[in-house]
């Protein structure tokens, strides 16, 4: 479980491609500073668990179906990434409950500067976009951030200095992918709206089993 406040900047050391996974090693001095193996730490928002780790950098196994939901499998040797710990039990939770599962990525469509800050406009899945609410909270390549507009295929966040020079997404540019998770209780929401929970009306019959195995 994390909060999506980027800890740390770090660098790709290696990416080993093996068949449809791989390992991913990444320089990362502070992440490794209080880790252990079989510890997690969010990489662009995907949650990754340490396997080997050295004075300044830590290896992660990637499974397939992490290269193909998220963007880690276009990452280079050299490339940023930002990281985050796990969150520890009674941590102020900063940003907002993320769990490194992410939804899918997401493109940038425009970048507009302000003066101090910067709005970036990203394309939105049909699947996602119920889940993606004005003012609800998204993280983008596992930044906690707050939606500050949306529409049927886009949404949009605005970034402060602070996010800008801490995280990647200071760099981005149209045409960027990025790693998206929504919310989890939008997620549980939605999932709960496609069953029927109604309590059954006082009195009423329950359909035998020969009922619903014919239903």
């Amino acid at each position: 479980m994390f909060t999506g406040i980027t800890e740390e900047l770090g660098e790709v050391l290696a990416w080993e491609r093996s068949g449809d996974s791989g390992r991913l090693t990444i320089k990362a001095p502070l992440a490794v500073s209080d880790a252990k193996h079989g510890d997690s730490i969010s990489v662009d928002g995907v949650c990754l668990t340490v396997v080997d780790q050295g004075p300044d950098w830590f290896t992660a196994d990637v499974m397939a179906v992490s290269i193909a939901m998220s963007t880690l499998g276009e990452r280079q040797v050299g490339d940023r990434v930002d990281l985050e710990r796990a969150a520890a039990v009674g941590d102020r939770l900063g940003g907002h409950i993320v769990q490194g599962h992410v939804d899918g990525t997401a493109t940038v469509l425009a970048v507009t500067p302000g003066d101090a800050w910067r709005v970036l406009r990203f394309t939105l899945d049909t699947e996602h976009a119920p889940l993606v609410v004005r003012k609800g909270s998204i993280a983008v390549n596992g930044v906690s951030l707050t939606v500050s507009d949306a529409g049927d295929d886009w949404f949009e966040v605005s970034l402060i200095p602070e996010t800008l020079a801490a995280t990647t997404l200071g760099a981005l540019i149209p045409g960027d992918r990025v790693n998206i998770e929504t919310d989890i209780l939008a997620r549980h929401v939605q999932r709960l709206m496609g069953f029927d929970t109604r309590p059954a009306a006082p009195g009423a019959s329950q359909p035998t089993e020969t009922e619903r195995s014919e239903s």
